[in-house]
C-alpha cells in the first residue's frame, strides 16, 4: 500500500519538505533509495578491473562513495554514456558488462537511517513509471541484468518467480513487477504517492499567482522562475518551490494538492508526449501515435488478416515493435520511413544480430520486402526514403518519395511511432528556458536540460534537479548515476554528511 491523500503534506503545514522527486520509474526509484539512508560502501577486498579507477577507491576506502569527489572519481572513464557519473555508477555497479566479464560489483550497501532524508515521490502510475505503459510481452532492449537497481539483482528475482532471461534480455511485464517489488523490498513504499497528476511547480513568493501571470503577461522578466522576495514565516526569502496539482482517491475522484518543498527533483522522462509528423489529417481517428492502440484495435477486432494494411511510420525500435505484433496477428501493414535501410545511424545497423534477432528480422524486412521489390516476406510492403504528406477522411495516405513522385495507399490506420518528448506542461515556459538551447523544447537526445555534469542540479534554476532521459540518461542503467549524483548533492545541503 502506498501512501493516501491525507499523509501528503499540504502548503498550509509550518514545515516544508526537503525534497520532492516528480516522477516514480527506475530514476525516482533509485534515487528514493538512496535518499532513504542507502549508503555505497566499497567492499572490504574487492578489486576493481580498471586500475586508475582501483587506486583512486584505495585512496579512502573507508568513505562512502556518496561522499567521495565524484568528478575525481569518474575523470578518465569512458563508456556508453555522455554522463562522467553515470559512467562511475555503472562500473562500480557492473565492473566490466561492456567487454563480456562477470565480475561482481564492488559496491557493498548500508543502511544508515540517521542519513535519510524525507522526501516524496510522486508518480501517475504504479512504481516504474512508463513500464506499466508498455505492452507486456515486449521484450527490452537492454540486456535484462542492466535493467536492475542497486542491491537487487534482477536475474535473482525472475529466477524466484522461475522465470527465465530471453536472450539475457526480460519481458517489459518482468520489469515493470520488479520494479514495483524493489520499492516493496527496500520499503519504500512511505516516500511514494501513486495516481498523482503535477500540473504546476514554481519558484514561491508571497503572493505567487500575481507575481507570476504579472510576467507572463507582461514578458518583463529575464526568468520565468524569477519572483520578488519578500521575507515570510512561512516561505524564507522566495526559496522555495510550490508543486501543485491532484491525486485520484479510491473513489475515482481527483481532489487536489499543493506542498512547498526546498528541493525539487524532474524525473518524469519522455513517454508522455508522442512525437508527431505536422502534416494534415493527422487529427483524423484513425490516426494513432502509440503502440498501445495497436494492440487496442487488435483485441477489439476492428484490425484483421481481411483488412486494409495498417501503416506504421518510424524506424525506431517502437516502429520495429509494432511490425512484430502485427506480423504476429497476420495483419497486412505498409511501413514508411525517411531513413536508407542502410543508413548507419538507423538503430538495427547499431545492434549486434545474435542478441537482436527479432529486430534484426524486421531490418531485413525492411531491406526485402520495399514496394519496387517484392521480396519473400507476405503481408508487408516498406516505404524506405518516403515522407507522409497527409491523411484523407476517406483512410487514404498521401506519400512522396525522395524523387519527389507521390504515391496513394489505402490504410485502415495508421500509426506514427516517430519517438517522444517530455510533457513539461507544468512547468514554467514548459521548461524551455531550463533547456541547453533556451529557444528550442527540452529533447532527451537533442535538447537536454542543462544540468551540472556532478550533482545533476538546473544550471538555470538552483534547488531543481534533472535526471534520466531529461538530462540527456537514456538507459536505465545510466540514470542510476544521475541519482547518485543528486542524492550526494542533497545530502551535502542537508548537512548529513559525516565528519
Amino acid at each position: 500500500m502506498y501512501p493516501v491523500l491525507n499523509k501528503l503534506p499540504n502548503k498550509s503545514d509550518s514545515k516544508p519538505l526537503p525534497i520532492v522527486v516528480i516522477g516514480n520509474g527506475p530514476s525516482g526509484i533509485c534515487l528514493s533509495y538512496l535518499l532513504s539512508g542507502y549508503i555505497p560502501y566499497i567492499k572490504r577486498g574487492s578489486a576493481h578491473p580498471h586500475p586508475i579507477l582501483q587506486r583512486k577507491l584505495e585512496e579512502t576506502p573507508e568513505v562512502p562513495i556518496i561522499d567521495q569527489d565524484l568528478e575525481y572519481l569518474s575523470e578518465g572513464l569512458e563508456g556508453r554514456s555522455q554522463s562522467p557519473v553515470a559512467l562511475l555508477f555503472d562500473t562500480l555497479l557492473r565492473p566490466d558488462t561492456d567487454f563480456g566479464g562477470t565480475a561482481e560489483s564492488v559496491l557493498t550497501w548500508w543502511h544508515e537511517t540517521n542519513r535519510a532524508i524525507p522526501h516524496l515521490v510522486l508518480g501517475r502510475n504504479p512504481p516504474g513509471g512508463a513500464w506499466h505503459l508498455i505492452e507486456g510481452s515486449m521484450i527490452t532492449l537492454s540486456q535484462g541484468e542492466w535493467m536492475g537497481l542497486p542491491d537487487l539483482h534482477l536475474k535473482d528475482w525472475m529466477r524466484n518467480k522461475r522465470r527465465g532471461l530471453r536472450n539475457n534480455r526480460a519481458t517489459a511485464e518482468d520489469i515493470a513487477q520488479y520494479y514495483q517489488h524493489y520499492v516493496a523490498k527496500k520499503g519504500l513504499q512511505k516516500n511514494f504517492i501513486c495516481g498523482t497528476i503535477v500540473t504546476s511547480v514554481r519558484k514561491v513568493s508571497p503572493d505567487v499567482n500575481s507575481s507570476y501571470e504579472q510576467q507572463e503577461h507582461e514578458g518583463n522578466s529575464d526568468s520565468f522562475w524569477d519572483f520578488p522576495e519578500k521575507e515570510d514565516d512561512q516561505i524564507a526569502n522566495g526559496n522555495l518551490f510550490q508543486v501543485d496539482g491532484f491525486i485520484k482517491n479510491t473513489n475515482g475522484c481527483q481532489q487536489p494538492f499543493s506542498v512547498y518543498a526546498e528541493n525539487v527533483v524532474l524525473a518524469t522522462g519522455t513517454y508522455d508526449s508522442p512525437t508527431k509528423l505536422g502534416v494534415n489529417g493527422e487529427d483524423l481517428p484513425f490516426v494513432h501515435h502509440k503502440l498501445s492502440a495497436l494492440e487496442e484495435a487488435v483485441k477489439n477486432k476492428r484490425v484483421g488478416m481481411t483488412s486494409d494494411p495498417v501503416l506504421i511510420v518510424g524506424a525506431g525500435l517502437t516502429a520495429a515493435d509494432a511490425i512484430l505484433f502485427a506480423h504476429h496477428c497476420n495483419i497486412p501493414v505498409i511501413h514508411a520511413f525517411r531513413r536508407r535501410v542502410n543508413d548507419p545511424g538507423l538503430i538495427f545497423n547499431q545492434l549486434p544480430k545474435m542478441m537482436y534477432p527479432e529486430y534484426h528480422k524486421v531490418h531485413q524486412m525492411m531491406k526485402e520486402q520495399s514496394v519496387t521489390c517484392p521480396g519473400p516476406y507476405e503481408c508487408y510492403i516498406s516505404l524506405p526514403e518516403h515522407h507522409v504528406l497527409s491523411f484523407t477522411e476517406d483512410k487514404k495516405c498521401i506519400f512522396q518519395d525522395k524523387s519527389g513522385h507521390q504515391k496513394v495507399f489505402n490504410i485502415s490506420m495508421a500509426f506514427v511511432l516517430i519517438g517522444s518528448n517530455p510533457n513539461l506542461s507544468f512547468l514554467p515556459n514548459n521548461g524551455i528556458d531550463l533547456a541547453i538551447d533556451n529557444e528550442q523544447p527540452v529533447n532527451s537526445k537533442r535538447n537536454p536540460i542543462n544540468v551540472d555534469p556532478f550533482t545533476y542540479e538546473c544550471v538555470q534554476e538552483k534547488g531543481l534537479y534533472a535526471v534520466g532521459p531529461l538530462a540527456g540518461d537514456n538507459f536505465v542503467r545510466f540514470v542510476q548515476g544521475g541519482a547518485l549524483a543528486v542524492a550526494s548533492s542533497l545530502l551535502k545541503k542537508a548537512n548529513k554528511n559525516p565528519p
